[in-house]
């Protein structure tokens, strides 16, 4: 059986990869009749959980595909893979979820429940599936639902309830957590195979994060001495939690219903039981947390990328010219970007200084990648093994990382009922099983429903309090810098404040060997990590002929665990009364996220991070030297601690009359890190409809739901930049039947909506499909013909290594790859939108420096645009879908749809495309406390 490789970031884990041919159906019977044990508790007669202080009135709901269930032992994979079964709660909300991209038009209050589940505190005592004290403890109940089997947790002491939440997360993510421990600290491919996939996963996070074990105590250390009680709570909770996992691996060991992932893999016997699960340890948690930073909140980084493509400008066109192009795509803060806080309020960071002092802009051609991998034998020399390793680089060190996520958010003067409604969640992608898991947990001190990350969840962190919920989406400000430390004595000596300093090397080396689950040959390699004061080595280059190495400054380097006190707060009734306690909250988080709370009577929005306030004259856009003059200010390098932004000077606000956020900009003046928040971008499809609601008035929970379901089903391209297009081609007559027949399907689906929706329910088939298609096959060939003969191929092609063309659902070959759901968050849709508009004559704020569309002649313009449309027209549906290992060629729907990427040894069937949270939450409030 082949499993799918996935292409990027998470989605190259591969566990496991393929069985021997010899498994065949009548052998799996066999293994299965005798690996069969009793799997999970005995459902029991059990009271239900009491719902105290639910103020949601049964208007919570929340969905996290497939299902909660994320642990399968031997037996149960060998059944999924054998005949297709699923172990229970595995994949039970996976359909109700993909239902919504059909059935949004049609919802009303009854049927939202349909397609979410009911987040009120409790289960029903007829809704009981079953009553378990873990470990025999008296001071801790885990009560599961029928209908989800999500775990609400009910402890009496504070050790108890969270000895309960670890227990139950292993219960439900246990081999996930153990992969996530072993990718934090760079160590996958020695757990779970060398997979090109693996080897590329573990490169990607250790390069940003390159921990020895010393340093996630001491992260564990800091985070405890500096936040007094509520730190030692937090270690105490931790230790409990840790305590409840390794409760159950013990359990599940000596039981024998642990994930068979770990017999695949070689770490135990399914015959004699030999081998070892591994305790979790504090510092797990550090590494666990490591990877959830990097992934979504550590915003920043491609200050080198942007000198590439700034010294391009300045070579195509002049230091003056060159500057001015650069910036007019650069966009930093352009006057038509949608806006999160659009009251016009001014949150001014990382702007573009006057007079930019210490940039250290690297000599033309000097620049080298640093590289990571020493001593290579076996498999990891391997063609496959070097293309993983090139998108591992890349990714590591882009600005474009994978944001995501949304958030509508009305506050209760424009709904039917008075109170804030939201819809909200992250988009954290799509995986077998699922990073988030769901739980309720009720203790001391603690009071909350929701999703955490797996191994994380002795809070819940994003969900429901008792009469509040919060979530987040990623914000991506720039809290990263680049500085150009100058090299002295040889390649790994550098001048740090006028001494000739020696840079920390540090190493993980990392063997494997072929497994059931991944017959990828043995091999091995070490990865080498040099660190400087002013963090880790990226790039080696001359400046001014001078050799320096360019390095990372990550303002949460050496922080990942700062963050559990924020985590702690939301879960605390005690704590969170009303909107400015949620954003004092938040405050302690570091992570770059954009924050939305809604109660009640009030919404509310906090961005969060550790700003580091810069010198005077430093751009954040660029390196520059690495010299008192231009460090963070109170700057301790021991310590990796510096000034930040005070709270009231990052975007926030109270009760604003409506809130969006799809990884848009923040706020006037606020400058995201990623290119791309520009006229046209992703948000807008949210704030148009948003708007249009509350314009109108009698917002509720359907109303909002139906706009984000819309939204997340239509084409970026199509909906705010395709009109524009057609205008420039239709200011003559189409006499080519080629490119009419093609403008006349065009012109029908932006009519219909532009979305790409299935003809029905199941079909497998895209309404307006023709149109789809020749627009997907257009949009790189129109781009690259409207601005490659005015920028010149070098400063195109720099760009485009800044923002990548485009994204659509199919792309395999944007940053968050194929059959990955998210889509339209990096394109060049903006830049297009606005030469459109400007050959068109209308008026454009923040326009590009120049006219590119046929050198700003509409009439050229018009010919350029007709002679790609037809050449898109002409190309096959197998062209423009070329397929791949999910996918035969030309399946339009099926090149577009959405994969439950396998990190373990359960397989889920594909859905239809939806451009929407992972994680989704539908709340209103009717009460407060």
């Amino acid at each position: 059986m082949s499993w799918r490789t996935p292409r990027s970031t998470l989605d190259r884990l591969r566990t496991p990869g393929r069985f021997p041919g010899f498994l065949k159906t009548a052998g799996v019977c066999v293994l299965i009749a005798g690996l069969l044990t009793p799997l999970s508790t005995t459902a029991v007669s059990a009271a239900a959980e009491t719902a105290a202080n639910d103020h949601c009135g049964g208007q919570c709901s929340d969905i996290l595909p497939p299902g909660e269930n994320g642990n399968a032992t031997l037996a149960q994979i060998l059944l999924n893979q054998a005949f297709g079964t699923q172990p229970a709660h595995a994949e039970d909300q996976l359909g109700p979820y993909a239902n919504l991209a059909t059935g949004y038009s049609g919802l009303t209050t009854e049927k939202i429940n349909s397609f979410f589940d009911d987040a009120s505190f409790g289960v029903p005592s007829d809704q009981v599936a079953s009553t378990e004290k873990p470990a025999g403890r008296g001071d801790v109940t885990i009560v599961r639902d029928k209908k989800t089997g999500v775990p609400h947790i009910t402890g009496t002491t504070r050790y108890g309830t969270e000895f309960g939440a670890g227990y139950a997360a292993a219960q439900d993510r246990l081999w996930l957590m153990d992969v996530f421990r072993h990718v934090g600290r760079g160590q996958l491919t020695s757990f779970a195979g060398g997979a090109p996939a693996n080897q590329g996963l573990e490169q990607q996070f250790w390069r940003n994060a390159p921990y020895a074990e010393a340093d996630l105590q001491a992260q564990i250390d800091r985070a405890v001495a500096t936040n007094g009680a509520r730190g030692q709570q937090a270690l105490a909770d931790a230790r409990a939690y840790l305590d409840g996992i390794n409760a159950y691996i013990d359990a599940s060991d000596s039981g024998r219903y642990f994930p068979g992932e770990y017999v695949l893999t070689g770490h135990k016997d399914s015959i004699t039981n030999a081998g070892t699960i591994e305790h979790f340890k504090i510092t797990d948690l550090v590494a666990l947390a490591s990877v959830v930073g990097a992934l979504f909140g550590s915003g920043g980084g491609g200050e080198v990328n942007n000198a590439l493509s700034l010294l391009a400008a300045q070579n195509k066109y002049g230091v003056t010219e060159g500057t001015r192009v650069w910036e007019s795509f650069r966009e930093r803060n352009d006057p038509e970007a949608v806006l999160t806080v659009h009251n016009g309020e001014s949150f001014p960071y990382a702007t573009r200084p006057a007079d930019p002092q210490g940039r250290a802009l690297p000599d033309a051609g000097s620049v080298t990648q640093e590289p990571l991998l020493y001593d290579r034998s076996g498999s990891a020399t391997a063609t496959a093994a070097d293309s993983a390793s090139a998108t591992a680089a890349k990714a590591a060190v882009s600005s474009a990382r994978r944001g995501m996520s949304n958030a509508l958010v009305v506050s209760g003067e424009h709904t039917a009922s008075g109170h804030p409604v939201a819809v909200f969640g992250p988009q954290t992608g799509y995986f077998a099983p699922q990073l988030l898991m769901l739980q309720e947990i009720q203790g001391p001190g603690l009071s909350a429903r929701g999703a955490s990350f797996a191994g994380l969840s002795f809070y819940v962190e994003l969900g429901r309090g008792q009469d509040y919920a919060w979530s987040a989406t990623t914000s991506g400000q720039d809290i990263i810098d680049t500085y150009a430390v100058e090299l002295c004595q040889d390649d790994y000596h550098y001048l740090y404040r006028g001494t000739c300093t020696a840079m920390d090397k540090v190493e993980q080396k990392n063997a494997w060997k072929p497994t059931v689950a991944d017959g990828t040959a043995a091999g091995s390699y070490t990865m080498r990590v040099w660190r400087t004061k002013y963090g880790p080595v990226e790039y080696r280059a001359t400046v001014g002929g001078k050799k320096v190495a360019y390095t990372s400054l990550r303002s949460s380097f050496l922080h990942e665990a700062d963050s559990i006190i924020g985590f702690q707060m939301l879960n605390d009734p005690d704590y969170v009364k009303g909107p400015q306690d949620f954003q004092r909250a938040v405050q302690h988080i570091n992570y770059t996220f954009n924050w939305f709370y809604a109660d009640a009577r009030h919404t509310a929005y906090y961005n969060s991070g550790d700003n580091p306030v810069r010198a005077d004259g430093v751009d954040a856009e660029f390196p520059v030297w690495a010299r008192p003059g231009y460090e963070w200010r109170g700057w301790d390098p021991a310590a990796n601690t510096a000034d930040y932004t005070p709270p009231e000077q990052h975007p926030n606000s109270v009760d604003q009359d409506y809130y969006i956020s799809w990884n848009n900009k923040q706020a006037k003046d606020y400058t995201a890190a990623p290119w791309g928040n520009g006229s046209v971008h992703r948000g807008n499809l949210l704030d148009d409809r948003v708007k249009r609601l509350v314009a109108a008035g009698g917002v509720t929970r359907v109303s909002l739901v139906k706009a984000m379901a819309e939204a997340g089903l239509a084409d970026l391209r199509a909906e705010d930049v395709l009109p524009d297009l057609l205008k420039v081609v239709t200011s003559s007559p189409v006499t080519d039947t080629t490119a009419a027949a093609a403008v006349g399907k065009l012109q029908a689906w932006v009519a219909a909506g532009a979305r790409r929706t299935e003809t029905s329910a199941g079909s497998k088939t895209y309404a307006n499909a023709e149109a789809i298609r020749i627009l997907d096959a257009w949009w790189p060939l129109l781009v690259k013909a409207e601005f490659e003969p005015g920028l010149g191929s070098d400063l195109y092609t720099a760009f485009t290594a800044n923002l990548p063309v485009d994204e659509a659902p199919s792309a395999g070959h944007g940053p968050t790859g194929s059959h990955a759901g998210s889509s339209f968050q990096y394109g060049w849709w903006s830049y297009v939108d606005k030469d459109i508009r400007a050959v068109l004559g209308e008026q454009v704020q923040g326009p590009l420096a120049q006219k590119y569309c046929g050198g700003g002649s509409l009439g050229a313009c018009r010919d350029l645009l007709l002679g790609t449309l037809k050449e898109a027209a002409g190309k096959t549906a197998a062209q423009v879908y070329p397929g791949d290992d999910q996918c035969a060629a030309g399946d339009q729907w099926c090149a577009d749809s959405i994969v439950q990427r396998t990190l373990g040894g359960i397989k889920h069937y594909r859905i239809s495309w939806q451009n929407r949270p992972t994680y989704q939450q539908v709340v209103e409030f009717t009460s407060h406390r």
